[in-house]
């Protein structure tokens, strides 16, 4: 071999060797292993092995270390074996229909398909089943489903609007398991509840929480409800909000959600006393409706411009400033002006209170009121009757067979009308507005712009699209009764019927 290429492979081998010593330095000083460095096809088969693997055969601790939890652990599982069974899921389907108008101004009448979802709890043995207003309204079939997963037919029984309660009873003569509807008055702030239902649709769901507070209010008719922080959530609604010894003290009504589009649990659930629950259920199977008591007037609160305005420097009272015509607060010589302090035995503090002890009150029951007017303390008493224009039913919407006529009744009549304003009806509004009204219709000089309709012949108003429909069903065939306030005066007017 010539002597240059000894050379070379000389210096080749040099370097490798110090190559080699560099790394295995280098990997030393890194806190590697040096066998790292040996290639694997090198290395002894017998190298090889698996980690060590121990797992642990004994829990953390034994139950006797937590006894007080094992048992109360125990006590929520028997507790919810025995709920659970009497709480069915409840699906609906029902029409909607709404009032579509084309490029030419033409309306008609677009009606779709509607699925829902809610839940209920069994509260006898024939299968009488609460659930609230709005799970059913407006369906035309109901179906229930059983813990264990059998299904029923359902048949309304009756419904309380305003509470937002309905009572329905599964078609079937088997016997069922009912809850118990406890005293809710006995509920104190701070208590042990759990709420079941059917939340999204998944079927029989159990969380828990506490009564976070009493006597919240959603509006002037949903009002001393229980607040909670147990978990609600859409499709809840119509469930039982239960006690320790598994009796209904609440129906599960409403969540709290900024969300409006996809409202969800924050933490602040509300559901209905069970005391008014029973009052509801027990008029609903007695005579197929609610009946409240009614009184006929609008009250307000006494804030500072209603006791400017009406000379009053007390504490406490609502003040009245609309009488209804033929009520019994007429009949008794109640005026606008009038501050009412007290309602029987009860010192009246807010108008929502009021209203309550009112609504509550036994039809025909008399009633001593004291009244403070112009710097006097009167005693007047009041009959309390039925309040008639709740328990009307609403007539049906009309077919689109009929769309032409209907559009030429409202023109004959020649009302226009507009839905209240988000202001309005957080000042306790109901009703729609009138904001023209045709010198050539039927209801020039009756009806005029800025009157507040609350009422079409007995029945509730809550929106244009539903005054427009039931005004020209009633006003072809019929004289139509509105009960309206103009300038703060109660007034009940009627339209003649359109001539053939």
């Amino acid at each position: 071999m010539p002597p240059a290429i000894k050379r070379f492979f000389a210096l080749l081998l040099v370097f490798a060797i110090f190559f080699l010593l560099v790394t295995a330095l280098r990997t030393w000083q890194a806190g590697g292993e040096i066998a790292s460095l040996i290639p694997s096809f090198l290395k002894s088969a017998d190298t090889k092995r698996l980690d060590t693997f121990t797992p642990s055969d004994r829990a953390a601790l034994d139950l006797s270390d937590v006894e007080m939890i094992s048992r109360l652990n125990q006590e929520y599982a028997r507790l919810t074996n025995a709920v659970v069974p009497s709480v069915v899921s409840i699906d609906t389907v029902g029409v909607r229909t709404e009032r579509l108008m084309d490029f030419w101004g033409r309306s008609r009448v677009r009606s779709y398909p509607t699925q829902g979802q809610g839940s209920g709890v069994i509260v006898s043995k024939e299968g009488h089943v609460i659930t609230n207003h709005h799970v059913i309204s407006g369906q035309q079939k109901i179906r229930i489903t059983l813990h264990g997963g059998k299904t029923y037919g359902a048949t309304l029984i009756g419904e309380d609007t305003l509470l937002d309660i309905a009572v329905i009873k599964i078609d079937s003569n088997e016997t069922f398991q009912p809850l118990k509807l406890g005293d809710s008055s006995l509920a104190e702030v701070g208590q042990l509840v759990f709420a079941v239902g059917n939340p999204f649709g998944l079927g029989e769901t159990v969380t828990q929480g506490i009564i976070s507070a009493k006597e919240r209010s959603l509006s002037d008719n949903q009002r001393d409800l229980f607040q909670t922080d147990a978990a609600i959530n859409p499709g809840n609604s119509g469930g039982p909000l239960v006690s320790l010894t598994g009796e209904i003290i609440g129906i599960n009504v409403a969540i709290f959600s900024t969300d409006r589009e996809n409202p969800g649990f924050q933490g602040v659930g509300f559901s209905i006393p069970s005391n008014d629950v029973r009052e509801a259920l027990e008029q609903i199977i007695e005579s197929g409706r609610r009946i409240r008591g009614f009184l006929g007037v609008r009250m307000r609160d006494l804030e500072p411009v209603v006791r400017s305005d009406l000379g009053y420097s007390g504490d406490i009272g609502s003040a009245v400033y609309v009488i209804t015509p033929g009520s019994p607060a007429e009949t008794a010589g109640i005026k606008p002006g009038d501050i009412i302090l007290k309602y029987g035995r009860r010192t009246i503090t807010n108008t929502r209170q009021l209203i309550s002890l009112v609504q509550r009150t036994s039809i025909g029951e008399k009633v001593n009121l004291q009244v403070w007017r112009d710097g006097e303390i009167k005693n007047i008493g009041a009959t309390i009757t039925e309040n008639d224009t709740l328990s009307q039913p609403e007539p049906e919407p009309p077919s689109t067979d009929s769309l032409r006529d209907n559009d030429q009744i409202s023109e004959a009549v020649g009302i226009k009308v507009r839905d209240l304003m988000r202001a309005e009806l957080q000042e306790g509004f109901r009703g729609v507005v009138a904001i023209a009204v045709s010198p050539a219709g039927l209801a020039a000089g009756i009806v005029k712009p800025g009157d507040l309709i609350i009422a079409l012949n007995n029945s509730q108003i809550t929106t244009s699209n539903q005054f427009d429909l039931q005004l020209a069903v009633s006003a072809a065939i019929q004289e139509t009764s509105l009960h309206l306030i103009r300038e703060g005066k109660a007034l009940r007017l009627s339209i003649p019927a359109l001539g053939k």
